[in-house]
């Protein structure tokens, strides 16, 4: 086939122009020997693109016995290709969440009677231990979801890494969301040193051990879901610690008299933070902070409704995101607010 020889201190150069003009075939390996790399070009090139490109560089077309290249699957969709029609593979949500070495899918109800085809093509494609499918959103006080086994190897129980800490947990007993890790991130770098910080809603201990790994703070980590305070006990033990976190497990409501003021109250859990916005008010220090969370599709909703609750106490808006998409048109929103 036809290809390009070029001496090897311009093929980066020449490979670059080829892929941008999509005249280099990449069905077929790209050869070198000790002076010179050898290009193959697509079947039916465009002669006069090619003429452009060679003049600059001084180089001929010629005949080449180029390799087959192996194929590699861009995204898990390839995988299905022979399964799972165009139209269909067009309603399979293609993103997904990856929490260790587990993954979970959502996948649409019209295609449930191929999710174990699905489910191996993830498994396939990602390398990782276990394929799970969600069957129910987070539900309950607990904020637990059932999760259905797709393929690989049944057992939910993994380890998820990030920023160079190690969260241990089970996605089916206790709330977690790696998509919270940039936010997480964030809000470790507004803690000051020596902040008392309360989480309302610790779940695992996300926020808490996120803040006390690198900020020597003293945290009370709270969550009413015994798993959940089971694995903060365990993800304390897992991780070198600069700060302190202190597990509790109850209901907020019942807690949060024998707890000392706080510097900081985060409050990641937008569906109904809203209903203890009164509790957080009455427990934060003055000047304060508050990192409140609430499913909303603006954000002046969500300033008014905190700065109704905080009233007559002033408040000072520090910053106030999207963290992320919930919904069409409804966003999950952060608000970082000082309460004077």
């Amino acid at each position: 086939m036809k290809g390009i020889k070029i001496i090897k201190k311009e093929a980066n150069e020449l490979r670059k122009i080829l892929i941008q003009e999509k005249q280099l075939c990449t069905e077929y390996k790209v050869m070198s020997d000790e002076n010179f790399v050898y290009m193959p070009l697509i079947k039916d090139y465009n002669a006069k693109t090619i003429d452009n490109i060679i003049n600059k560089f001084d180089v001929e077309i010629e005949d080449f016995s180029f390799n087959k290249a192996q194929y590699r699957p861009k995204n898990f969709m390839d995988y299905l290709s022979d399964n799972i029609s165009k139209e269909e593979m067009e309603e399979i949500k293609k993103s997904f969440d990856t929490i260790g070495d587990i993954v979970i899918l959502e996948i649409p109800a019209e295609l449930e009677s191929k999710k174990k085809i699905i489910g191996k093509a993830v498994l396939d494609f990602t390398k990782r231990k276990s394929v799970y499918y969600k069957k129910s959103k987070v539900q309950g006080v607990t904020r637990t979801r059932k999760l259905e086994f797709l393929a690989g190897v049944d057992d939910l129980e993994t380890i998820h890494k990030e920023f160079g800490i190690r969260f241990k947990l089970n996605p089916s007993t206790v709330y977690f969301s790696p998509r919270l890790a940039t936010e997480r991130s964030r809000i470790v770098n507004e803690v000051k040193e020596n902040e008392v910080i309360i989480d309302f809603f610790a779940g695992i201990g996300s926020f808490p051990i996120s803040i006390a790994h690198v900020k020597n703070a003293k945290i009370y980590s709270v969550d009413i879901n015994p798993e959940a305070f089971k694995y903060v006990n365990e993800n304390i033990k897992l991780n070198k610690l600069i700060g302190e976190v202190i597990p509790i497990e109850g209901d907020i409501n019942k807690v949060i008299d024998d707890l000392p003021l706080a510097d900081r109250i985060i409050m990641n859990l937008p569906g109904t933070a809203k209903d203890f916005l009164d509790i957080a008010v009455n427990h934060i220090k003055e000047g304060g902070i508050l990192n409140y969370y609430e499913f909303s599709s603006d954000y002046d909703s969500v300033i008014e409704r905190v700065n109704e609750i905080a009233s007559p106490r002033k408040t000072e808006i520090l910053d106030i995101r999207k963290v992320k998409s919930q919904s069409p048109g409804v966003w999950h929103i952060g608000l970082s607010i000082k309460i004077e």
